[in-house]
């Protein structure tokens, strides 16, 4: 029997008067809010117009939540039970963050090159406040007891509903809180980030190619924990095949990008130039 262990909340509804907000979508609105003042913040500190940013940030989120659903449609949605009236019903969950970075990095790309801005430093600019809306995205799965991993007896074990239950773990009533590891695990990589920034001279995409390894490093982890229905290749979670792509990719594009020759400065400007007069 289980001494300690986190209890789940009943329902993710708050009621606000006549009023029901979903507890789902309200840390999803913190998180893009807080995602977005962090980056406007980081690329006014590089000297940048704030209204480049702005003009870019609402399209860059559309197109995140748009590939957040689109990616979870075809990797984690029961279309049997859901239907086609399910698709569009986000609160419930099924955001994936591939789909989110995925669209969003596409938009932001797009967006960037037509505005003439620096791609790697929009991407530099933008990783922090990814991660950390990640932290606090993480908590819409624990208000809809979604995404936890194997049971166990741990005192932090996460207290799961048997309506909430996978087939085969019926009799289990405590599980792994992946929610809460993969939250932790990105202040801590929301922390490295601005420390990596302060305490050495990274050059241009770095940053963002340190987020990409160091948060698929966690999820290779969280990934292997979870139980709940997803696509398997091989017999492996594909979400998990996935992380393992990505953090080796992005360890080889950090390694990269820190071995070519400075250009320019880590504020995405271009140094100045002194021309001497010709003798």
């Amino acid at each position: 029997m289980t001494v300690a262990y986190i209890p789940s909340p009943k329902h993710g509804v708050i009621d606000i008067g006549p009023l029901p907000l979903h507890a789902y979508g309200l840390m999803l609105a913190i998180g893009v809010l807080v995602a977005a003042k962090v980056a406007e913040t980081r690329w006014k500190r590089r000297g940048r117009d704030p209204q480049e940013f702005a003009a870019i940030v609402v399209p860059v989120v559309i197109s995140g939540v748009i590939g957040a659903r689109i990616y979870h449609l075809f990797t984690g949605y029961n279309w049997s039970e859901g239907g086609l009236v399910g698709t569009f019903q986000i609160w419930k969950g099924g955001l994936s963050i591939w789909g989110a970075v995925g669209g969003g990095l596409i938009a932001l790309i797009v967006l960037g090159r037509r505005r003439k801005l620096d791609t790697l430093v929009l991407m530099d600019v933008i990783a922090p406040g990814v991660v950390l809306a990640q932290a606090i995205g993480r908590w819409g799965n624990y208000f809809n007891q979604e995404l936890f991993g194997r049971p166990t007896k741990l005192p932090w074990a996460l207290e799961i509903d048997r309506a909430h239950r996978p087939p085969g773990y019926l009799t289990q009533t405590t599980f792994h809180p992946t929610f809460l590891y993969e939250s932790l695990w990105c202040l801590l990589v929301f922390g490295t980030l601005l420390f990596v920034e302060r305490r050495f001279a990274l050059k241009r995409g770095q940053t963002f190619a340190l987020y990409v390894a160091m948060y698929t490093f966690g999820r290779i982890w969280f990934e292997a924990l979870r139980i709940d229905d997803a696509t398997h290749i091989f017999g492996v979670r594909f979400n998990l095949l996935l992380s393992i792509v990505l953090c080796v990719f992005g360890t080889i594009w950090f390694v990269w990008l820190g071995r070519r020759p400075r250009a320019e400065t880590d504020s995405g400007k271009s140094p100045i130039r002194i021309d001497t007069p010709a003798p």
